[in-house]
């Protein structure tokens, strides 16, 4: 038994070694992985330009602290900034740690504006991280469970509904918090217009327009960032996941109402944007740009999707597949968690997301010889799963 604590239902196979999109298993066998560590091996695995600047960068320095200067955080802080259209950037290490800092942010706004107990709209089924504030910002009550009293602070309301967001307008409020894409919350959608919407919203009532992109970020959705597809540009933005290719960092952006918020002792953190991770992100930004990997996902992602409808079509059971580039889920009618296995012993990584939604999120590097592997191994399975029984 190991002395790690028990916190993941973790499936029976251990990896060591992987190359591409391909990882291989302690027993030699090779598997297709089409999760991506959940959204964050941008890169695949052992991508030689990643693999050879952390080599440079290990030789060199990994860790000074932010008392000093930091040029390789500095570098990653322009280019953010240039890709983002945001002004500022402050680096973590994770998802919720940029959550945090979005969420304090907006805190500190409101107090400047004299709000004694500012609030923020998050939505319904959202996930932004496991922190007690990231937790209670989270639309999720199985993950909320047990660690109550939640933060206050909190109003939530449907996804993707303006009215409801105009209803929860109140003096106390100070931002809207969303993802462009709930990655946990089932492959959920925004439209473009709605996101607009809401940006006109924000500016009429001087509040923050948030967006997490920890999970559709760097590239996933064909843009940088999911919010360019609706040409708006939020206040402040989180990122990670996607941003080191696998090495841990996150990203904290603002610009706006949110520029000029923070002043030193009001934020930090002891490992954020470290030479290493900053190398990480940059290598990472650096190659997606030279690879044309934002075309790529698009590309791949409507052969996929375009494979998989036509291998799904007529299956009782199958009720959407929707997402945007390399960020798909096809729900079905029932619990589908047990796919997962099924997956696993077919030599393919997938992922299961609230309980009925197949969550694909392979490499951004992902080839067409990939898409019609995982097709071919995932298709059969679903439609085993769902007895085969045809529509009509």
């Amino acid at each position: 038994m190991s002395s790690l604590m028990n916190t993941y239902n973790r499936q029976p196979v251990a990896f060591v070694e992987g190359k591409g999109c391909y990882l291989t298993d302690t027993e030699g066998k090779v598997y297709l992985d089409a999760l991506a560590g959940i959204a964050v091996n941008t890169l695949g695995h052992a991508h030689p330009a990643l693999v050879g600047a952390l080599n440079r960068q290990a030789e060199k320095l990994l860790h000074v602290s932010n008392v000093y200067r930091i040029p390789e955080q500095e570098a990653l802080a322009d280019k953010l900034a240039e890709i983002s259209g945001l002004s500022e950037v402050f680096l973590c290490n994770s998802g919720c740690e940029a959550n945090e800092a979005a969420i304090k942010l907006a805190r500190f706004y409101g107090h400047k504006k004299g709000i004694e107990l500012p609030s923020i709209i998050v939505m319904e089924y959202a996930f932004h991280g496991r922190t007690l504030a990231t937790l209670s910002a989270t639309g999720n009550s199985k993950v909320q469970a047990g660690f109550e009293p939640l933060v206050p602070g909190f109003i939530r309301v449907p996804y993707g509904n303006i009215d409801a967001v105009q209803k929860a307008a109140s003096p106390e409020v100070v931002a809207v918090m969303l993802e462009v894409i709930q990655g946990e919350g089932g492959i959920n959608l925004v439209s473009d217009e709605y996101l607009r919407a809401l940006r006109v919203l924000c500016d009429e009532k001087g509040w923050l327009l948030i967006v997490d992109e920890v999970q559709c970020g760097m590239g996933r959705t064909g843009t940088w960032f999911g919010y360019q597809h609706a040409d708006v540009l939020p206040d402040v933005v989180t990122l990670a996941k996607g941003l080191g290719s696998g090495v841990p960092v996150g990203a904290c952006l603002a610009g706006g109402r949110a520029a000029g918020l923070f002043a030193p002792g009001n934020h930090g953190s002891t490992f954020g944007g470290n030479p290493l991770a900053s190398v990480a992100a940059l290598t990472t930004i650096e190659t997606i740009a030279r690879d044309g990997l934002r075309e790529n996902a698009l590309k791949m992602s409507d052969l996929l999707r375009h494979d998989l409808e036509k291998g799904l079509r007529g299956i009782v059971g199958v009720r959407e597949i929707r997402g945007r580039g390399l960020m798909l889920g096809i729900e079905l009618d029932r619990p589908c968690s047990a796919l997962v296995a099924e997956a696993l012993a077919a030599g393919l990584l997938i992922n299961v997301t609230h309980d009925t939604v197949i969550r694909l999120l392979p490499p951004l590097i992902f080839s067409e010889k990939e898409v019609e592997e995982l097709v071919g191994k995932l298709v059969p399975l679903i439609r085993n799963f769902l007895k085969g029984f045809l529509k009509g």
